[in-house]
């Protein structure tokens, strides 16, 4: 017989996983149920963020900055001290901004534009911000739509109703 480094023969793990099987599947369900509970809790939480952040970033646009205070500016991206943002809180702010659906070379154009430095540390931009965008859709941040022309789009999610909205005028992708 044939023993590993712990001295067990490889059998001792599901001889266990069998006795006490469901006392771990109980357990498996559990943790299982609190992840996606979690989870719809943490779209819910990033969607009400992005509301928040679109407000505070409409009324700065118009009273000027000056009514923000350091903090807030910073939380909401718009801190222009030396320091850039993020190549994740630059696709943010750009999708935030726009009001529309975006494609990815176009929140490429918008960072280059922007941001010219950042882009510069990603061997190819287009990928990088399209993986972004794709998590920004797993987070609950943005939605993944279908343009008429076929080609795949990402939007700001700010609330609930705009996830509807532009559900109605495009077909959502979860993520491809």
């Amino acid at each position: 017989m044939q023993y590993g480094a712990n001295g067990s023969n490889g059998t001792g793990n599901r001889s266990l996983l069998r006795n006490g099987d469901s006392h771990v599947q109980e357990v498996v369900k559990t943790a299982h149920e609190e992840l996606r509970q979690l989870m719809r809790q943490r779209a819910e939480i990033m969607k009400r963020i992005g509301t928040l952040k679109q407000t505070i970033s409409g009324l700065a646009n118009l009273f000027g900055d000056d009514i923000l205070g350091e903090d807030l500016l910073e939380l909401v991206d718009r801190k222009t001290g030396g320091r850039q943002p993020g190549f994740t809180k630059a696709c943010r702010m750009v999708l935030m901004e726009a009001g529309r659906p975006l494609a990815g070379r176009e929140v490429c154009e918008q960072i280059q534009q922007r941001l010219p430095a950042l882009l510069l540390r990603h061997k190819d931009p287009l990928a990088s911000v399209t993986t972004v965008l794709n998590r920004l859709v797993d987070y609950g941040e943005a939605l993944s739509v279908v343009r008429e022309n076929g080609r795949r789009a990402w939007q700001w999610v700010s609330d609930p109703t705009s996830v509807e909205q532009a559900s109605s005028a495009h077909a959502p992708l979860s993520h491809l």
